[in-house]
């Protein structure tokens, strides 16, 4: 057993003080890699608590339960910067990869400390999927966001369509990750997939406006 505010303390300390020491964009990438692994860890909270009322089994949890909770919790975060501060779209997308990077960082982490995953494939599996799927999207949601900016459309329906789509694809990894053969090798490659595509089709999407 682990706790993670061990892990995260461990982590976020050194980031702090690098903040004495970086500016510009490096300082809003730590700060968005700090709200992440936050954000991680009250999603774990919140999932946890609702696990346990609930009664559901943990596959299930993470099916219908996690993707809500995870996403909703990483959007939080840059709702609130796109209300004090109204950053450019290449800089939104920046700290949306912050979020997810610190995010899949955190939860990285704290699984293979708690389930002590020795095997490097595993770790190498772990990294590729889980970690790229909760940066992938984190980056489609912020290319909605800015879409919805650009054709100022920019309302509750809007923000919850492009949440929603975020949802359906974790939880579309999620459930092909949780049997065993080709679903379980489709989920894996399915963020992988998703970055390259991301990458390829949407370069427009990171240029500064």
């Amino acid at each position: 057993m682990i706790y993670a505010e061990n892990v995260l303390i461990c982590i976020a300390v050194p980031l702090i003080i690098s903040l004495l020491f970086i500016r510009g964009g490096a300082r809003r990438f730590v700060l968005s890699f700090l709200a992440g692994m936050v954000a991680c860890l009250l999603a774990a909270y919140v999932g946890g608590f609702i696990e346990n009322a609930s009664g559901m089994k943990a596959e299930d949890t993470s099916v219908f339960i996690s993707p809500i909770i995870e996403e909703v919790m990483k959007l939080i975060p840059v709702l609130i910067c796109l209300m004090l501060f109204e950053p450019a779209d290449d800089k939104l997308i920046s700290f949306s990869v912050g979020i997810g990077a610190g995010f899949a960082t955190f939860e990285n982490c704290c699984y293979v400390l708690s389930y002590s995953a020795q095997s490097l494939p595993y770790v190498m599996i772990r990294g590729l999927a889980v970690g790229v799927m909760h940066l992938v999207s984190m980056v489609a949601l912020a290319i909605g966001l800015n879409l919805l900016r650009r054709y100022k459309v920019f309302r509750f329906p809007g923000v919850l369509g492009a949440l929603s789509l975020a949802m359906t694809f974790h939880a579309t990894y999620n459930l092909l990750v949780s049997k065993t053969g080709l679903s379980s090798i489709m989920g894996y490659a399915l963020p992988i997939f998703t970055a390259l595509l991301l990458y390829s089709k949407g370069k427009i999407f990171f240029e500064k406006k």
